[in-house]
């Protein structure tokens, strides 16, 4: 079923935009997970936020079982910020997307036990990872860096099922490793 609203961008052969409406929707999605997650990242990085900084994050991962806690907290900073920013902009988008949810599959492996409602439950970690999910997916819409990228300009689901599959296979790895 074709949307009469949608326009081709030129050299793209994969299809057509998104309506109007679902592009703002999808940037809003963007735009406010990408900022939740600058923000959980760089409270890791920087301290940021009332974080704890490398240090502090650090000892959490080495309290959880996580080998080499300083190295895996770096990572876990800057798979937030960056995939975060990503998002936001909807840059890269697909790869975005699977840094917070490779994250994430870790930080529902650590809290699982507190069962589903906050503060000590999985409900808001779970809704991360699903919607990183469902970005990867549906891509980012119209509004966004993605679409002057000639590669990334017209979503492409295998991307998207890529970018989830690389997040699982590397969120598992590392729990894998975890004591």
């Amino acid at each position: 079923m074709a949307f009469p609203s949608r326009t081709r961008i030129p050299g793209d052969h994969a299809g057509a935009l998104p309506p109007a409406g679902v592009s703002l929707g999808l940037l809003l999605l963007r735009l406010m997970l990408g900022i939740i997650m600058v923000g959980h990242g760089t409270q890791k990085l920087f301290g940021w936020f009332g974080g704890y900084g490398i240090d502090g994050t650090a000892q959490g991962f080495d309290d959880v079982g996580y080998p080499a806690p300083k190295a895996m907290a770096v990572i876990a900073g800057l798979s937030e910020t960056l995939g975060g920013l990503g998002l936001a902009l909807g840059l890269l988008t697909p790869l975005a997307a699977a840094a917070v949810l490779g994250t994430m599959i870790n930080a529902l492996d650590v809290t699982w036990d507190g069962g589903f409602f906050l503060p000590k439950g999985v409900e808001f970690t779970l809704l991360v990872a699903l919607a990183a999910t469902a970005l990867a997916l549906t891509g980012p819409g119209r509004y966004a860096v993605d679409r002057y990228l000639p590669v990334l300009r017209a979503n492409r689901p295998a991307y998207g099922v890529a970018a989830i599959a690389l997040a699982v296979v590397a969120g598992a790895v590392v729990l894998l490793i975890r004591d």
